[in-house]
């Protein structure tokens, strides 16, 4: 595999991915599939309080999905590293797919909100799964060289979908009613399962061959996800960012509550306004996540993350004390355009060093750290804001996340180019930026 050395023009990289008919194919599916949960996102609230009129039973609803998307979370990555990836993924499509499409069905005979408590969680379950294998199959379907482009795209695209998303659901539920807008997301899935079968990843998508080698003998559940946790801990750079994206979620899980909040409370402003506002911060997503691979190419990783989360900091120190629509919708698409980079970056980092037999668990392990406290913080953020205001909340979170970037200069993080370091101590040996040896071992699990 080609590496990125920072030195060569991006036209002497590996082909472009536009003229890529797989990735191409794969970007499509997964786009329609956002607009889909998109649709989902808006009709499943409207089913509930159409039938009940209860803003709790939402929050509860939403609060059992959480618990069942958390709960998978932690053994995930497990799963994924020992079945094939391809199919895992249409398995996944194809099992929300019936879920989904169960709720139109039965509605047609009348509102039943306990299908809802089961179909959600099911679906939320299915939807971790999902996820996991999604980041090691983007490392199986394009070149090291082109990582952080394709998750840039696929990142962008996503935030498109979800400004226009939103917007189509809301008129189809207003003409053929909600229960039709979660038909359109089941739809979604069988298109996307449908493309799935006709993408060809280039990569290692089933058992590495040392597992298979292995037959049925396997470690428990427990020692396999702690071998994700190890890789996490013994390499310096993803060690480092292990932390500093804990601290990171902490502080910045509830800005959308702040937003909200600051809009409607503190400046008298309509549901309109709140709208507009993560409108115009998706486009900022939109943009950062189609500009990071040039920014990475040019500056480096350390520079790049470094920054990105820096300027986020300073932009949720303003939104606070920010007294327009107009100027709250600037600090929240520069604060979003600046968590996709940094985001991007961090995901394309664990897709190159993680050797792929453990790429799985290594996702799942960092997901499951680093959103750990993350609720916690939420909830801590805006009972502060209730009681001592947004500005001084957002003024605190924002110098804590500057401060966050500045201590990541004294940290391994603020390398230029981390993929091209040698294997991790105690790990296995690796041949270039994520690429796994053809001779090497299993990662020991201790």
């Amino acid at each position: 595999m080609p590496q990125l050395t920072g030195d060569e023009p991006l036209s002497g990289r590996s082909r472009s991915l536009s003229r890529d008919r797989d990735f191409g194919v794969f970007w499509a599916a997964q786009t329609l599939s956002v607009v889909g949960d998109s649709f989902a996102l808006i009709a499943l609230p409207l089913l509930v309080l159409h039938a009940t009129g209860s803003v709790a039973q939402m929050g509860l609803l939403t609060g059992a999905a959480g618990a069942a998307a958390v709960g998978v979370g932690v053994f995930a990555g497990v799963v994924v590293d020992r079945l094939d990836r391809r199919k895992l993924l249409i398995a996944c499509d194809l099992a929300r797919l019936v879920l989904y499409a169960l709720i139109p069905l039965v509605w047609a005979f009348g509102p039943q909100i306990w299908l809802l408590y089961v179909v959600l969680p099911l679906a939320e379950a299915v939807g971790m799964l999902f996820s996991v294998t999604y980041v090691t199959a983007v490392r199986a379907l394009v070149p090291g060289d082109r990582i952080t482009e394709a998750n840039g795209r696929l990142n962008a695209t996503a935030a498109a979908a979800g400004v226009v998303g939103p917007l189509l659901a809301g008129v189809l539920a207003a003409w053929l009613g909600p229960a039709a807008a979660v038909a359109v997301d089941a739809v979604s899935f069988g298109v996307s399962a449908a493309c799935l079968s006709f993408v060809r990843f280039k990569g290692r998508t089933g058992p590495s061959g040392d597992a298979a080698a292995q037959g049925p003998r396997r470690e428990s559940m427990g020692k396999e996800f702690a071998a994700g946790v190890s890789f996490l801990w013994r390499h310096p750079v993803l060690r480092s960012l292990t932390v500093l994206l804990s601290v990171f979620s902490f502080l910045t899980l509830g800005l959308n509550d702040l937003i909200i909040y600051h809009l409607k409370h503190d400046l008298g402003q309509g549901d309109g306004a709140v709208g507009t506002v993560f409108a115009v911060g998706a486009l900022g997503t939109v943009v950062g996540a189609l500009l990071v691979a040039r920014i990475r190419h040019r500056l480096g990783f350390g520079a790049t993350w470094t920054g990105g989360v820096a300027v986020c900091g300073l932009a949720l120190a303003a939104i606070g004390s920010a007294g327009s629509v107009a100027g709250i919708a600037a600090l929240t698409a520069a604060f979003l355009g600046c968590v996709s980079v940094s985001g991007t970056c961090s995901m394309s980092l664990r897709q190159e060093v993680t050797p792929d037999h453990l790429l799985g668990r290594v996702t799942s392990a960092f997901w499951t750290i680093h959103y750990s406290a993350a609720p916690i913080g939420a909830a801590v953020l805006t009972w502060a804001a209730q009681r001592y205001g947004t500005g001084p909340v957002c003024l605190a979170a924002g110098a804590c996340c500057l401060l966050t970037a500045v201590l990541a200069l004294f940290t391994p993080v603020r390398a230029r180019r981390p993929e091209q370091a040698g294997p991790v101590a105690g790990g296995p040996v690796l041949s270039g930026p994520g690429q796994e040896s053809a001779r090497s071992g299993s990662c020991r699990d201790d």
